[in-house]
């Protein structure tokens, strides 16, 4: 057996797969030779990397039409703004034409269900908010650019919130706890518990202000986004594909790359497990990816690593989209089963390395593998996946199919129709803000503070104890009191938070 043969073998899968493209060989394109992904490996992860221009976006958008086909819905981070082309039919040209009989697919326009979110409704889309306590302090002090005192420090006043039932939905609630904690009525309540300096309480104030003013506060909030919403399929049984617009916040990456994360995260605390399925519940492409992991912490890396190994056995299949795979941590990057590489540049020596770099993390194969990743044309890539028993599969240079919807974005007035026309809008358009933290505060500090007892007269027995503890004189104040008060019912019911300390309570 050749060795085209022997490549074209280890795609010959005989249950349900997506169908990638032809296999190139010696420079000619082998339309007998299909390169395919079984589908219930999907949720075994996977990368999609190559440099700019090399037709990474429209590999995930082929990608992510079959698996529509098959009924599994999906996710797509659109940074750029194409990617909304996905729900109109493509147009046929030359060009595609030409690219659908060289791999031999029966190429027709399709458009395909979807749905349109954007962050804090800042774009065109259903607005996707989080509740400052659903979002987080791990994932928030990335966010704030926060050092690792400072995020244990916002733990901590995560955990007294979480505690005394007061709900952080926004930015403004957050600051009020911080103020609060850091008065001289509040001071004595995180005593016990390690304390929150003044310094520190400073840092978080004022990175909370520049967020604000850098227009960020619209991002949290309620109604909070149900991550369950990703999860839908169309009346016809195809799989949602919801669209997550990001080129209004595109100049924010720590913050939309961060909010992806969230996402993620989300699903993964409130998914069942399901085991190896025949076909994932979701899969989710996670666009720039390499923004995600710049400055990441440890903490916030392993976190990230337990969460990729771990939401595999929910039915969550997660790719990373981004340049080379030195952008992904080794860990994360162990875990990516399924590889689509499109071309690299090495026109500098920090490209060369990235190039041999790229080189060791594929199987060996009868491939130069640095001669053909610096020679491939638009719309073809190095693919590895693992075949139906878990396997490896050979290493097969590909022409790539032509997706079958809009090769670009749809016009704006589409767009906002779609938008609007959604069943979801209703429920997310209007930002809601009901009594939370801030109220709850700001109540308390008009309590007037009870005037201390009159002397007491020689014959009135004296108390048990002469001196008040601290505790006692803070349980006393009129600030306390009135918080008791609205939020007595609640304390001793702490929200259990996830890997990210992202929690959720239903609604």
């Amino acid at each position: 057996m050749s060795d085209s043969e022997t490549i074209a073998a280890g795609y010959a899968f005989t249950g349900p797969a997506l169908d990638l493209g032809a296999l190139l060989w010696e420079g000619a394109c082998l339309p007998d030779a299909q390169i395919r992904v079984p589908l219930p490996m999907l949720n075994r992860h996977g990368l999609v990397a190559g440099a700019t221009g090399t037709g990474k976006t429209k590999t995930l958008q082929l990608i992510a039409e079959q698996l529509s086909a098959q009924g599994v819905p999906v996710f797509l981070a659109d940074v750029k703004g194409d990617v909304s082309g996905i729900s109109a039919p493509g147009v046929t040209n030359d060009k595609v034409a030409g690219r659908a009989a060289e791999v031999r697919q029966q190429w027709t326009a399709t458009g395909y269900p979807a749905e349109f979110y954007a962050l804090g409704g800042i774009g065109h889309g259903i607005p996707v908010r989080a509740t400052i306590t659903g979002f987080g302090p791990v994932l928030l002090s990335k966010v704030l650019q926060l050092n690792q005192t400072q995020e244990q420090s916002l733990g901590l006043i995560f955990h007294y919130a979480d505690t005394k039932g007061l709900e952080l939905i926004d930015l403004k609630d957050l600051r009020a706890v911080v103020t609060f904690l850091t008065s001289d009525e509040g001071k004595p309540e995180l005593k016990n518990i390690g304390g929150l300096s003044t310094a520190t309480a400073g840092v978080i104030l004022r990175s909370l202000t520049a967020f604000e003013a850098q227009g960020m506060a619209d991002f949290f909030g309620e109604p909070e986004f149900d991550t369950s919403e990703l999860l839908r399929t169309a009346t016809d049984g195809r799989g949602m594909v919801s669209v997550l617009e990001l080129t209004a916040v595109q100049d924010k990456p720590q913050l939309f790359s961060t909010f992806l994360m969230w996402l993620l995260a989300d699903l993964f605390h409130d998914l069942p497990e399901v085991g190896d399925a025949d076909k994932p519940k979701l899969v989710f492409f996670f666009d720039e990816a390499h923004l995600l992991f710049n400055d990441a912490s440890k903490t916030f890396l392993d976190s990230i690593t337990q969460t990729v190994r771990l939401i595999r056995s929910k039915g969550v299949g997660v790719f990373f989209v981004t340049q080379t795979p030195k952008d992904v941590p080794g860990d994360v990057l162990a875990q990516l089963g399924n590889r689509v590489q499109h071309a690299l540049r090495a026109f500098t020596p920090d490209d060369q390395k990235a190039l041999k770099a790229t080189v060791k993390t594929f199987p060996n194969s009868p491939y130069d593998l640095e001669e053909v990743l610096t020679g491939l044309g638009t719309g073809e890539a190095v693919v590895t996946v693992l075949s139906e028993n878990g396997a490896p599969t050979p290493v097969a240079v590909t022409r790539l199919r032509a997706p079958e919807s809009l090769m670009g974005p749809i016009d704006a007035a589409t767009l906002d129709t779609a938008v609007k026309s959604s069943s979801l809008y209703g429920r997310y358009a209007q930002a809601v803000d009901r009594e939370s933290a801030y109220e709850k505060l700001t109540a308390a500090e008009r309590q007037p503070v009870p005037e201390p007892p009159k002397a007491a007269s020689k014959a009135a027995p004296k108390p048990a104890k002469e001196d008040e503890s601290m505790v006692q004189q803070v349980v006393g104040s009129g600030m306390f009191k009135s918080l008791a008060r609205s939020v007595g019912t609640q304390i001793g019911r702490e929200i259990t938070r996830s890997l990210f300390g992202t929690a959720r309570r239903k609604r």
